[in-house]
């Protein structure tokens, strides 16, 4: 296997393939490890203790009132043993040095496209029987580019109908994988949503003693129990707490006692699965703004005041003249809209209602030129970002649009969460995003004071900071714990030891409110290593800093499934078959699964090894359960 990239999706995903599922890896990284650093695992918690302690003074002070070589060159062995080169590119010359040309896959996860695609061509002219993974932001680019080298690869093979040869193209995106599981982690009440032939499956989280049970053929089964820490269940434990169980048998589940549960449950349709969550009125909408988002609420008080004087007038001239209501409306508009037909030499409560109905029609034209001009400004500032409303409540504060942030706030915005977004670069890729789904953007520094409150931080229900900086991420969460100690803050990390320590530290300073990590390329790195073995990954659920997939096999060819019943082949902590594609719901513990069934299972990283043959089973076959 062959892995080129310039950021920790690189390092992540050759140690995924290495650790995981024991492949001979070549990792091609920039020779500047400022820009490719690898997962921090062996680092000594004592540099990421130092760096916690600094970043926290600086925060609470704050927040207190203060202040072009392409050549290849052999690095030798990385960490975990795989070879790694390092070069500024992934040129004709250095793929040739990786080996690929003998390689069984090669995935290019560079930042950015138009690397991976010059990088995928050239791969592609060299091995034509490779399969090939790569990272695209841009999802139309990533179909056609999908076409294209496959199509590629069946003429130079010399079988044009591709059914002949391993030779794929699985275009990825690691936004795309890791969204969702950070928007659910941000909302209570919401999961992770995976779809396969037609089947919304969701995994909730669950209070500690609410046990899932068959109910209403929803289907409900466990996938993990969490930890027993009740303020932050799903980071990193201490002495004597419980770490979260992948996968736990029905003797674990009953005897889980207050621990949480994360459950799978069925769900009846995709509109379904994206249920509007969160509290409070959403903000934004369409390109084309609501008509309540047109006009001011004084002014829409103001025309309905009008509108009920109008009919009272009408009303009266009816019954002072006895004249038919419809005709009576009729002559109100007149008098109103100053048309000719004076009452002279009627009666005096006729002339009285044409006076007041005139005065009406006075009062009538300042409203209706204000209503003209207001929704000409709210359609010339259509394009234009808007401000955090007055009295919103209950929203997400997202901080950060870039890739991450952009796809995050579209699926908060498809869920229907009403969403306040911070960003100091005026040029991010999500302002555009942002602008079409008409959503709340502060501009500025989150570290600055202010900002924060701006956003309305102190009546949000979560904050998200999903920037690339570990470091801005932490300290926009002690800000804003400081202004609300029990926000609910969601935090993106990377290095694994810097999330510890940052986990046990505010939990320690906040033991009432939940924090919770995540890492992006950890999420992701196991749906690319699938791809590279030929495995279709549906998703990737977080338990923690643990994950578990959720993968399609087929049935041939696995003994630990073909033959026996779905009840049979579940095994702990392992894999446990959820559906059957092609029957309706989930699967049914007595169906004996055959050669031609294809599967939907839901397992550990280790476990998936072990199904697709890359490692050895820690159990024989015979002794499955």
């Amino acid at each position: 296997m062959v892995v080129c990239g310039d950021d920790g999706l690189a390092h992540r995903l050759a140690a995924e393939l290495r650790g995981v599922y024991g492949e001979q890896v070549t990792l091609v990284v920039p020779p500047d490890v400022r820009i490719a650093r690898p997962p921090v695992v062996g680092r000594a918690r004592a540099a990421s203790a130092a760096l916690l302690d600094r970043v926290v003074s600086a925060a609470v002070g704050r927040a207190n009132g203060s202040g072009g070589n392409g050549g290849a060159a052999v690095a030798g062995e990385g960490p975990r043993g795989e070879r790694v080169l390092e070069a500024e590119e992934a040129t004709e010359a250095v793929l040739a040095e990786a080996g690929v040309d003998r390689a069984a896959a090669l995935a290019l996860v560079y930042d950015d496209d138009e690397t991976n695609i010059r990088a995928a061509l050239t791969a592609r002219r060299l091995n034509p029987r490779l399969r090939l993974v790569l990272r695209l932001y841009n999802r139309r680019l990533g179909q056609h580019i999908e076409e294209l080298l496959d199509q590629a690869a069946a003429l130079a093979i010399g079988d044009p109908d591709g059914g002949a040869s391993d030779a794929s193209t699985i275009v990825l995106s690691d936004a795309d994988t890791a969204a969702p599981a950070l928007a659910a982690t941000a909302l209570a009440g919401t999961g992770k949503v995976v779809q396969t032939d037609g089947l919304v499956l969701r995994a909730v989280e669950r209070p500690p003693g609410a046990v899932p049970r068959q109910d209403a053929g929803r289907g409900l089964c466990t996938l993990a129990l969490l930890s027993t820490n009740p303020s932050g269940p799903d980071l990193v434990e201490g002495v004597g707490e419980q770490r979260p169980q992948l996968l736990p048998d029905d003797e674990e589940v009953r005897a889980a006692g207050e621990r949480g549960v994360l459950v799978l449950e069925q769900v009846s349709s995709a509109a379904d699965a994206a249920s509007p969550a969160g509290r409070g009125a959403g903000v934004g909408g369409g390109v084309v703004p609501a008509l309540s988002s047109l006009f001011s609420r004084r002014l829409r008080w103001s025309l309905a005041g009008l509108v009920g004087c109008v009919v009272a007038l009408a009303v009266a001239l009816s019954v002072v003249t006895g004249m038919h209501p419809v005709r009576a409306f009729y002559y109100t508009l007149l008098d109103m809209f100053a048309i000719d037909n004076p009452a002279i030499g009627q009666s005096l409560g006729r002339q009285i209602l044409q006076l007041l109905s005139g005065l009406m029609g006075l009062l009538l034209l300042p409203v209706l030129l204000a209503a003209v001009l207001e929704a000409l400004g709210t359609f010339r500032t259509g394009s234009a970002l808007r401000k955090p409303p007055r009295g919103l409540s209950g929203h997400v504060v997202l901080l950060g649009l870039g890739k991450i942030g952009t796809r995050v706030l579209t699926r908060l915005r498809e869920l229907h969460v009403p969403v306040v977004c911070v960003e100091s670069d005026p040029d991010a890729r999500g302002l555009a995003v942002a602008r079409r789904l008409r959503v709340p953007v502060v501009f500025g520094d989150v570290t600055q004071e202010g900002v924060l409150e701006a956003a309305k931080i102190h009546r949000a229900q979560a904050l998200l900071a999903v920037t690339s900086a570990d470091t801005t991420n932490l300290e926009a969460v002690l800000y804003a714990r400081a202004v609300r100690p029990d926000l609910k803050a969601v935090l993106r990390l990377y290095d694994d030891d810097f999330a510890t320590a940052v986990y046990r530290t505010l939990r320690a300073a906040h033991p009432r409110a939940i924090t919770r990590s995540r890492s992006v390329s950890y999420l992701a790195a196991p749906s690319f290593a699938g791809a590279m073995l030929g495995r279709q990954i549906l998703g990737a659920i977080p338990v923690g800093r643990k994950v578990l997939l959720v993968a399609a096999l087929d049935v041939a060819g696995h003994p630990q499934l073909e033959g026996r019943s779905v009840e049979g082949a579940f095994r702990a902590g392992a894999w446990r078959v959820l559906a059957i594609e092609g029957r309706q719901g989930v699967a049914a513990g007595e169906y004996v699964l055959r050669g031609g069934d294809r599967v939907v299972v839901a397992a550990t990283r280790r476990g998936l090894a072990e199904l697709s043959g890359r490692v050895p089973p820690t159990h024989p076959p015979d002794s499955l359960s």
